[in-house]
């Protein structure tokens, strides 16, 4: 007895490119994104502002242009990630949006979701020309040591640079110039990342070679340890000179699991996160602003009035939104420091309840579940290990924002992606996705079978029989 076939071909034999679903999602997205803002305008002020029919034309064509660029350029790319993308960043408008109408009640504060609309078509610009100019993934490979050097540079300079210019808040992660704000960090993860899979799937073969068992454990050659160490001795470098847990946790785990993906050798975790974990308890025990991010996660409400205050008040959000929520405009995000950007979950926890904060994190697992799936779909090594890293960035740093504002973990400073206000962070991101999409267009395409050779001189052509 035969089951049903799982071919993904349909029955004229064509492999099913799925534009009109991910058409039919955006426009989803879009509904949702109007009837958010129509809440909270109704909510806070009880009637509909008048710009809120430019919003709607606006960012109806920004999807629109980016779903003709993946009809045309990516014709059989996943129809489930810009979706995923589109409903996110709508749903940040309509919280910042929300935030700014409570700044202009209590006469604080500046108007944050315009300047994020315009960030949001920068960033649709640059998901186009990814697109458009990276027609095959695999050339990204050629540049990996260039890219290497741009992440690292990109990583290092704000350290170089006076305080006045690349320090906020503690944290020397920006470049500040003539009213303009930059962190280059963002960018320099996708270029690391691109380096990482490059360099992993020249050296996958030695750097799964074993040489002595320890404890049980599988230990690797010495000096095949040297790539860990390295990309090890800069994460630590960024925390101390650069005061930024949050790029520091990133860069390393992002590297550790590529190389076990890689390698397929779990000792590699073992051995990355003994190394963090040391380098984290050397730097608690020298650098003070270690010891006070660490100490206010272990006991908040012991710091409530100072240092400690915006985590507590993100656990009283958290906690006031119960399951169900106050309602987009009903409760108050605003006595949260900074809830547009790192602590923007909090907002969204407070007015949608546990429930929508839930239902946000299932958005992420579907856009992560996606890029991980191209991975295992897509036939080049580099592929595979780009799009692993790539979804495997966009969890990692979800993970880690949350566990922040939720007191998992200590707060790092990492932008929730596609959600929080941020130009780079949300550009950045819109670039990681192109690669995704433009990986996942390689990975459905069909395979095109190669071209029939002309037979030798005095050999009878070769028959081709269907099966």
């Amino acid at each position: 007895m035969v089951g049903p076939s799982t071919d993904p071909r349909g029955p004229t034999g064509a492999v099913p490119k799925r534009r009109g679903t991910e058409l039919a999602l955006l426009a989803f997205a879009v509904v949702i994104t109007l009837a958010a803002q129509c809440i909270v305008d109704l909510t806070v002020t009880g009637s509909l502002r008048p710009e809120l029919a430019t919003f709607g034309v606006w960012i109806t064509a920004l999807w629109v242009v980016a779903h003709l660029v993946v009809r045309k350029w990516a014709p059989y790319a996943d129809p489930l990630l810009l979706p995923a993308v589109a409903l996110l960043v709508g749903l940040g408008l309509s919280v910042i949006h929300r935030l700014d109408l409570a700044d202009a009640q209590d006469g604080t504060g500046s108007e944050s979701a315009p300047t994020q609309l315009l960030w949001a078509t920068i960033g649709v610009g640059v998901f186009v020309t990814v697109l458009v100019v990276i027609r095959d993934h695999r050339v990204l490979a050629r540049y990996a040591y260039i890219l290497m050097l741009a992440g690292l540079v990109l990583l290092a300079l704000p350290a170089l640079l006076p305080a006045a210019i690349s320090e906020v808040n503690g944290a020397k992660i920006w470049i500040r110039l003539a009213g303009f704000s930059i962190q280059p960090g963002e960018f320099a993860k996708i270029c690391l990342v691109v380096f990482f899979a490059a360099y992993l799937v020249d050296k996958r073969d030695v750097l799964a070679l074993a040489s002595r068992r320890v404890v049980g454990l599988e230990l690797p050659r010495g000096r095949d340890l040297g790539p860990v160490l390295v990309v090890w001795v800069v994460s630590i470098l960024v925390l101390v000179f650069e005061r930024d847990l949050g790029s520091s946790l990133l860069l390393f785990g992002i590297f550790v699991v590529m190389l076990y993906v890689a390698t397929e050798r779990a000792s590699w975790l073992v051995i990355g996160l003994l190394l963090f974990a040391g380098g984290a308890f050397v730097a608690y025990q020298i650098f003070g602003h270690v010891q006070q991010r660490v100490d206010v996660w272990l006991d908040p409400f012991a710091y409530k009035n100072g240092d400690g205050y915006q985590l507590v008040q993100s656990l009283f959000g958290l906690g006031t939104g119960g399951l169900f929520g106050a309602g987009l405009g009903g409760g108050r995000p605003d006595q949260v420091p900074v809830a547009k950007s790192d602590f923007i979950a909090a907002a969204i926890g407070e007015e949608l309840g546990l429930f929508g904060l839930v239902a946000v994190i299932v958005v992420y697992l579907i856009l992560v579940e996606r890029g991980l799936r191209t991975s295992l779909v897509v036939r080049d090594a580099f592929g595979k290990l780009l799009a692993a890293g790539l979804a495997f960035a966009i969890a990692w740093q979800v993970f880690v924002v949350l566990g922040g504002v939720t007191g998992l973990l200590p707060l790092t400073g990492l932008t929730t992606p596609f959600l929080a206000y941020g130009g780079s962070s949300l550009v950045a991101n819109f670039g990681l996705v192109a690669l995704l999409v433009r990986i996942s267009d390689a990975a459905r395409r069909p395979a095109t079978p190669p071209a029939p050779q002309p037979p030798r001189l005095g050999e009878a052509p070769t028959e081709v029989v269907a099966p």
